[in-house]
């Protein structure tokens, strides 16, 4: 707040009392810390009035003279030396473990510039020498790169984020269009309330605090009722306060800090999550007491906060491509109409199709060249002219969307009762045609963080709006609103506006010569684009109806249908690098099946192994992906008892013969045309390889019989690809019902591994600590169904853990890289003792003898 905010009256306060407060220019600094500031010649313009506890001076009789006065020649050529590698006017470098002068402690050093300023920040060293900050993030941000999806990756931050700095809780927020923030991952303290979920609305940060988040990643405040030291003197010659935007010791807006105390919060750290150079979210860390992190876990914290923010954005851009890649695909489906010569209006229900597996709608309306059509939820023409009236005020040659149509269009209610949202995409300029989607309204509960309407009330800081002292969950129910319309839908809309101009222009534009020439090479593109696509959304639509056989859960669908997919891939990787060493056929075989089956003993191979020169690889690989792919469409694999067998033999003339075979299929019947799926089989090998190749449709199954001639063989192994695929089909089954599990691990990062095999085993919830007393009093409080016990804890051992595990009952294992531990832990033989480092084999293979 400002001093004339002061004397504001309730009336006249309003959220932009709080956006004008200078937080970057508050003239305080917390205790833990000093800050002294020089000009360009090294003389001191400004010291904190604590500097005298980090120094031996008074700060006033220092202002004005020599920093050399206070450091030693070696501490001012290192400071120096950093301050010549900044980059950029927001750079701020540091240096740990300084000897600054003699007879003081060590002390890390901060160095930014603020405006002509220097601007130097002392900390006393908590590290005994200068650390490896990469060593603390490096298998963390292996972690991330791990996640298969955007939320994955956020609850991984989260968790990382609590182990490298042991805060109470930590939460995650998104923010959205409107700057309201939602909790969208957390891990926190067992007995504190969870906040994963909750709204905030956008006046909890004001726009000057987001644009400091964009500027300083890290923002610490170490005790939240702690002394702050005044910085000296209050305004420089110039009559200007110092700017302290990217001071990491700079004091807290009193306003913030009486909303952390209303929280019950000690001591906070807020990481910046950025996109793009632009805030997405925040990373918030409390802790319920007084907590002071050393200048080297801080670096590292902002180290890892970058990283994040850098696979976020990779994540994010991956999923926008597949719907970019979706937009395409529907692009070449409406073109191929074009080709045809059919009319937008007489393909009116194909093209919503195709357009609603990209964006999902309710209704659809298209206004062309005068004829006016419907589908689904969707006004009267009568409504809708007077719809496209006010459509015609809106940009030209520019989509329009809206979630709530009413609060700009007063007349939406005669649309419809249910009609909400609308997509407008338009398609012609004079007059102007339209292709529009609607959304049903979604009445959907909104739940705050208490009441989002803060009370203007007199605080202890003056008349203005005072934080929430309830963050108790505050529901708000929002009508008139549809789904919103997503940043990726709009980019696909803008994407099909183009699509549908370019067919109305191409079903208008007059034949000529030209045209017609073109029209021909187009349709031939069109054409072989088309037979790839529909063989690989029909590969995809078989290979979800087979994923979805027997799965009773979204998470175990996704999960197998992934797998499929990045199996698939695998195999395609292999179609198209070029291979200049033999390869095996069995592993050409299993990588392409990895794509289509789901229980691999249902694909046999017996024989031996011929490795295969490259030529042959390439065409083989291509025979058999359109073998597998016929047979998931209308062979054995496209039923769940169908199955298939590859024989193979060695010939006496050092060819090989590979019978293909497939049972227990439908009833089969002999194509009636040849497509170039069935080319290929027929055709490649005698042509490419000089051998033999004949197709059989027996009733029973289809049954190939190839010939590969010695001269395309390089060696022959005796190898069985089926056993291995068995045994991997065996190692998949790694659920197991755990319940709640507790690690007891003093090394953070193998008890974090251990955390990820107890989750991917079946663990509903996980508990790591790193010490008896944590663990004793977690055992307090939470009910543990199973525990894994790290026998030596640096200083001590596990055994009282152990024992009061026996006394309730609960079966635990104990892990441990010394050999035998009976003795020292005085537990029963049966107890499973896992040597380090330990495997998931093993940890499974314990759980199950545990819970027999």
């Amino acid at each position: 707040m400002t001093m004339s905010d002061e004397n504001l009256q309730p009336q006249d306060v309003d959220l932009t009392n709080c956006e004008r407060e200078p937080i970057h220019q508050l003239g305080h600094v917390q205790d833990f810390g000093c800050l002294i500031a020089v000009s360009h010649d090294w003389n001191i313009t400004h010291v904190s009035d604590n500097v005298g506890r980090f120094f031996d001076v008074n700060p006033q009789d220092i202002i004005g003279g020599p920093l050399s006065r206070l450091l030693n020649p070696t501490a001012l050529h290192d400071i120096r030396g950093r301050l010549q590698v900044l980059a950029g006017a927001d750079a701020v470098e540091r240096l740990f473990h300084l000897d600054v002068a003699q007879a003081s402690v060590p002390m890390d050093v901060a160095i930014h510039m603020s405006g002509r300023s220097i601007v130097l920040e002392f900390e006393r060293s908590m590290t005994r020498g200068a650390g490896d900050q990469a060593s603390l993030v490096r298998p963390m941000i292996d972690r991330l790169n791990g996640a298969q999806s955007p939320a994955q990756l956020l609850d991984l931050a989260v968790r990382n984020m609590r182990a490298l700095t042991g805060f109470d809780r930590i939460m995650l927020y998104k923010f959205a269009d409107d700057d309201s923030g939602e909790v969208v991952a957390e891990v926190t303290r067992p007995d504190l309330e969870a906040f994963k979920g909750l709204r905030y609305p956008a006046s909890d940060i004001p726009k000057q605090a987001r644009a400091l988040y964009e500027r300083s990643l890290l923002r610490i405040i170490a005790d939240v009722d702690g002394p702050r030291s005044q910085v000296l003197p209050e305004r420089g010659p110039d009559g200007a306060p110092l700017d302290m935007s990217m001071s990491s010791l700079r004091a807290v807006s009193p306003i913030h800090l009486e909303y952390l105390r209303n929280m019950g919060v000690g001591a906070s750290m807020s990481v910046s999550v950025l996109r793009r150079g632009k805030l997405w979210g925040l990373i918030a860390c409390h802790h319920m007491s007084p907590r002071t992190l050393s200048y080297e876990t801080r670096s590292a914290v902002e180290m890892f906060g970058l990283v994040l923010s850098f696979v976020l954005d990779q994540k994010l851009s991956d999923e926008e491509q597949t719907q970019l890649e979706r937009a395409r695909s529907v692009h070449d489906q409406l073109m191929s109409q074009v080709v045809e010569g059919t009319p937008l209006a007489e393909n009116f229900d194909a093209f919503t199709n195709a357009i609603a597996d990209v964006i999902p709608w309710d209704g659809a309306i298209a206004t062309i060249g005068g004829s006016f059509q419907s589908r689904g939820l969707a006004p009267t023409a009568e409504a809708f002219g007077k719809l496209q009236r006010f459509l015609n005020t809106t940009q030209a040659s520019s989509i329009y969307a809206t979630s709530e149509l009413a609060k700009v269009y007063p007349e939406a209610e005669e649309l419809g009762p249910d009609i909400a949202g609308i997509l407008a995409i338009p398609v012609s300029r004079t007059p102007r045609d339209y292709f529009v989607l609607f959304r049903r309204e979604i009445a959907r509960t909104v739940v705050w963080a208490g009441n989002p309407d803060k009370p203007v009330t007199p605080g202890p800081n003056g008349a203005r709006l005072t934080p929430r002292k309830s963050f108790a969950a505050w529901q708000e129910v929002v009508r008139g609103t549809s789904q919103p319309w997503t940043e990726a839908e709009l980019r696909a809309a803008e994407s099909m506006r183009t699509t549908l101009i370019e067919i109305i222009l191409r079903l208008t534009d007059s034949a000529s010569q030209d045209r017609d020439r073109a029209h021909e090479r187009q349709e031939l593109l069109i054409a072989e684009l088309n037979h790839r696509v529909r063989n690989m959304l029909n590969l995809i639509r078989g290979l979800i109806a087979q994923s979805a056989s027997g799965k009773t859960s979204v998470a175990d669908f996704t999960e197998v249908l992934g797998g499929r997919v990045y199996a698939l891939a695998r195999a395609h990787d292999q179609l198209t690098t070029k291979q200049w060493e033999p390869a095996s056929f069995h592993g050409l075989v299993m990588a392409e099946a990895k794509g289509f089956l789901g229980d691999e003993s249902r694909l046999t191979i017996d024989g031996p192994d011929p490795m295969l020169r490259p030529l042959a690889f390439s065409t083989l690989a291509l025979v058999m992906h359109e073998l597998l792919t016929n047979s998931v469409k209308y062979g054995a694999l496209s039923v769940p008892a169908g199955r298939i067998i590859i024989d193979l033999t060695h010939e006496q003339d050092g060819g090989v013969t590979i019978v293909w075979k497939e049972h227990d299929g439908p009833i089969v019947q002999a194509p009636l045309r040849h497509g170039f799926g069935t080319a290929i089989i027929d055709r490649s090998i005698p042509h490419e390889l000089h051998g033999r190749a004949q197709m059989r449709y027996d009733l029973t199954g289809v049954e190939a019989t190839l010939y590969i001639p010695q001269p395309q063989i390089a060696t022959i192994r005796t190898e069985i690809g089926s056993d291995r695929a068995a045994q991997d089909a065996v190692a998949r089954d790694t659920r197991l019902d755990i319940g709640i599990a507790m690690i007891v691990e003093d090394n953070m990062i193998i008890g974090m591994d251990a955390e990820g095999i107890l989750q991917e085993l079946g663990a509903k919830e996980v508990y790591l600590v790193g010490n008896n007393a944590a663990a004793l009093d977690l055992l307090g409080r939470v009910t543990v169904d199973v525990a894994l016990l790290d026998v030596n804890l640096g200083t001590e051992t596990s055994a009282p853990v152990a024992r009061m595990l026996a006394e309730q009952g609960v079966p635990f294992m104990l892990t441990t890289g010394y050999g035998e531990v009976g003795a020292k832990m005085d537990v029963s033989e049966d107890v499973p003792v896992l040597q380090k480092p330990f495997s998931n084999d093993a940890i499974r293979n314990g759980l199950r003898k545990l819970l027999s």
